[in-house]
C-alpha cells in the first residue's frame, strides 16, 4: 500500500479545472461564453497541444534553415543565440 493517499476530486474542483483549460484555450475563447462537454474539451485540448507541437517543429525547421546560411560569427547570428538563451 502506498505511503501517499490520493484525495478525491469534487465534481465543484472538475468544474473549475475545466473552466480554466476552456480559458486556455483559443478557440473556446472565440466562442464565447458556452459551455462545452468536458469531453469535448479534454479533446480540443488534445488537438490543440498537436498543433502547438507541430507548430514549434516548423518554427525549429525554419530556424535551423536561417542559421545553416548565415555566418556564424555575424552579429545577426549572436542576436539569434541570445534571444535562444533568454
Amino acid at each position: 500500500m502506498s505511503s501517499r493517499r490520493s484525495r478525491d476530486i469534487t465534481e465543484e474542483e472538475i468544474n473549475e479545472l475545466i473552466s480554466k483549460l476552456q480559458s486556455l484555450l483559443p478557440e473556446t475563447r472565440r466562442r464565447g461564453a458556452g459551455r462545452a462537454s468536458a469531453s469535448k474539451l479534454l479533446k480540443e485540448t488534445c488537438n490543440y497541444i498537436k498543433s502547438l507541437h507541430r507548430e514549434v517543429d516548423d518554427l525549429s525547421d525554419r530556424l535551423s534553415g536561417l542559421m545553416a546560411t548565415m555566418d556564424t560569427n555575424s552579429a545577426q547570428a549572436e542576436i539569434i543565440r541570445s534571444l535562444l538563451r533568454s
